[in-house]
């Protein structure tokens, strides 16, 4: 188990919700819009990032009127571990400062980076469904966050690298002094090479995750990451360097990590490559989706608690994808969050499943 006593205070439609005693499996029931979708939000929000919406930190609390001022919102839950609690999590805004979430790590403030050394989230929603056919830094994002879910730097480095390279744009377009552009692409080669490093060795872990996976009845996915530029920090630099031109006329580096991309194709039944993701039927796309989440819980759930949050999952599976799936996270270590507009699609884990429904932002233990 790796949360229990999960709070939401003024969040989204939730004035005030609690959710105890929960289980391996954990049910959100209820109607569309009812606020499902909010807890599950909520429960990624206790890991570093913008949460599985990717929404502004105004979008989260609840506001009286349109026009009313910002307000603040908490969200808390504690961490369990062999039965005991280890850690009491949460993070929150303030009406001074409703602009900047803040972390607290048992009563302590601490960054929303610290928040990946305690335990792993990972989510799989329907608006992931389009990934394979959305633009390569979707995908990049999305190699991003599992590999957070297991090195818990990785995000320091994105965001290093991310920061090096707009200052490095900036100085190019303004002809700025050679010196301090010489020290900003060291910063971004080494940070760069990190996140590049970082990805390709999520990437193989993957595949062989993947490789050991039962091809039937979900699609097997193979995926190839595919580097945008040199990996080792001494070639990055030096690519820096030679392209400044380029780069100037372009308003932006054209090589490095943030070029990369991860490439997926669905292999066939001798194993072999098959046919690209993005050209696969929506139903292979979502199976192939699903073996890589399962495949990332494996991993993610190595030596610490993980949670992985499946939204609208269930419904969409017809009953041999579902049970397969079901087996699945049975025998994973993760702790499961699923929602679902009623509980027929869930018959096969009713009986051991902590089950709420929810009702316009409230809920009601079943």
């Amino acid at each position: 188990m790796a949360l229990a006593k999960i709070s939401l205070q003024n969040f989204r439609n939730h004035a005030a919700s609690e959710l105890d005693e929960t289980a391996h499996f954990n049910l959100l029931v209820g109607e569309n819009g009812a606020g499902k979708t909010n807890v599950l939000e909520a429960i990624s929000l206790l890991s570093p990032g913008r949460g599985l919406r990717r929404a502004n930190l105004a979008d989260f609390a609840q506001k009286e009127a349109a026009d009313a001022p910002q307000s603040a919102f908490a969200i808390g839950a504690s961490l369990i571990e062999q039965g005991q609690t280890s850690a009491r999590i949460g993070t929150y805004t303030q009406i001074e400062r409703p602009t900047r979430r803040l972390v607290r790590i048992n009563g302590a403030d601490a960054k929303s980076s610290s928040l990946s050394e305690w335990h792993a989230v990972a989510w799989l929603t329907p608006s992931m469904d389009g990934l394979f056919t959305d633009s390569a830094g979707a995908r990049r994002r999305f190699v991003d966050r599992m590999a957070l879910a297991i090195e818990p730097g990785h995000a320091r480095s994105v965001n290093q690298m991310e920061t090096a390279l707009r200052e490095r744009n900036r100085l190019l377009e303004e002809r700025g002094d050679a010196r301090w552009l010489d020290a900003i692409e060291a910063q971004a080669a080494q940070h760069g090479s990190m996140v590049a490093q970082a990805r390709a060795t999520l990437v193989a872990r993957l595949s062989d995750e993947l490789s050991a996976l039962p091809a039937e009845p979900f699609a097997r996915p193979i995926l190839t990451y595919r580097p945008g530029g040199p990996v080792t920090p001494e070639e990055l630099l030096a690519e820096f360097a030679r392209n400044r031109p380029r780069d100037r006329a372009a308003g932006r580096a054209l090589t490095g990590p943030h070029r990369d991309e991860l490439e997926v194709v669905m292999a066939q039944k001798d194993r072999a490559p098959g046919p690209l993701a993005a050209s696969c039927s929506t139903g292979e796309q979502k199976a192939m989706l699903i073996a890589i989440t399962l495949a990332h819980g494996v991993l993610a759930s190595s030596g610490r608690p993980s949670v992985l949050l499946l939204d609208e999952v269930a419904a969409h599976l017809d009953p041999v994808r579902r049970t397969a799936l079901f087996d699945r996270l049975r025998a994973g270590k993760a702790q499961i969050w699923m929602t679902g507009t009623e509980l027929a699609p869930f018959a096969d884990i009713q009986e051991e499943a902590a089950i709420w429904r929810v009702s316009d932002g409230a809920l009601e233990r079943l």
